[in-house]
């Protein structure tokens, strides 16, 4: 299949085009100063074939340009990676997050539209409103409790007003090594801090770039259709996040003390409990994701060869 993937040189996009040129044509899309230190296959962490990746400048905002450039490529899918996804930015800038994560995914839906093309949306747990103590499934009902998670929902109705046949993927707490993440936040401070505090309550679960692109390409290659959730088995609280990643590093004398959520006092309030049930993507793959205790050993052995 040929499938063209936007915000291809993000966290997401660069595994999920890893992933893809592996079987299929992958194009990425994304805006020239991303793609201008690319080329194909630098960036890769599995070997790729170069006459199966190409790159294309794209602005998900200009909708003609994203229509034209959409019907000229003529894919058999679009996946949707581009969006604005740092939370507390997001919440102060409201007007840009929706003009990124709705309009633009509105834009490219319109683009998929055009050239008979299938989609895939990748939105987020912060969709739900984190009342719930039991893993979420896909008909439960939503209610963010912030402008990201808002936004995100926005994205998934016009896609699917234009796509009804759409596929949505929500997952959460991503981490990748072509990108900003929690885990290189905490490994940072090893060596400048001796004592860090950590919010405590609120529960997810970890999922590794890695892992979800895979996931992902398993649902396109399935014809899947509708909202399916995808995260790395498991979950567990920021606090305990930080503790696993200082274990699995090796560090040694740095204390993690728990705090809350109020306590941190972030622009952006988030779900308490985002645990997503992964029983319909199980069941329409036959694939079941490892747990992130595991990923985030792997994550981090990859990290120190590539350190090497």
């Amino acid at each position: 299949m040929k499938i063209a993937v936007t915000g291809a040189a993000g966290m997401l996009g660069t595994d999920l085009m890893a992933r893809l040129s592996g079987v299929h044509e992958a194009i990425g899309l994304d805006l020239p100063q991303r793609l201008e230190p690319r080329n194909a296959g630098a960036q890769f962490i599995a070997p790729v074939d170069s006459k199966k990746i190409s790159f294309c400048t794209c602005d998900i905002l200009d909708e003609i340009a994203i229509r034209d450039l959409t019907a000229e490529l003529k894919p058999d899918w679009v996946i949707h990676c581009a969006a604005f996804t740092n939370v507390d930015g997001c919440e102060k800038e409201p007007d840009k997050a929706f003009r990124l994560n709705a309009d633009g995914a509105g834009n490219v839906a319109r683009g998929a539209w055009g050239a008979r093309a299938k989609m895939l949306y990748v939105s987020t747990d912060y969709v739900y409103d984190g009342k719930k103590n039991k893993p979420y499934v896909e008909t439960d009902r939503t209610g963010p409790l912030n402008v990201y998670g808002q936004s995100k929902l926005k994205g998934e109705s016009e896609v699917l007003n234009i796509l009804p046949g759409a596929l949505i993927v929500r997952t959460s707490w991503l981490f990748g090594k072509n990108g900003p993440n929690f885990v290189e936040a905490i490994l940072a401070q090893i060596g400048k801090k001796d004592e860090l505090s950590v919010v405590s309550d609120q529960m997810g679960s970890p999922t590794y770039t890695v892992d979800l692109s895979d996931a992902l390409a398993r649902l396109v290659e399935a014809d899947a259709s509708g909202i399916f959730h995808a995260a790395n088995e498991g979950y567990c609280s920021w606090f305990d996040y930080a503790r696993e990643i200082l274990r699995l590093s090796g560090a040694a004398g740095i204390n993690v003390n728990p705090i809350t959520t109020e306590e941190l006092g972030r622009p952006a309030l988030r779900p308490a409990y985002s645990v997503l049930s992964k029983g319909k993507y199980e069941r329409t793959t036959g694939h079941h994701m490892r747990g992130w205790e595991e990923a985030l050993e792997d994550y981090l052995m990859h990290r120190e060869v590539a350190i090497k």
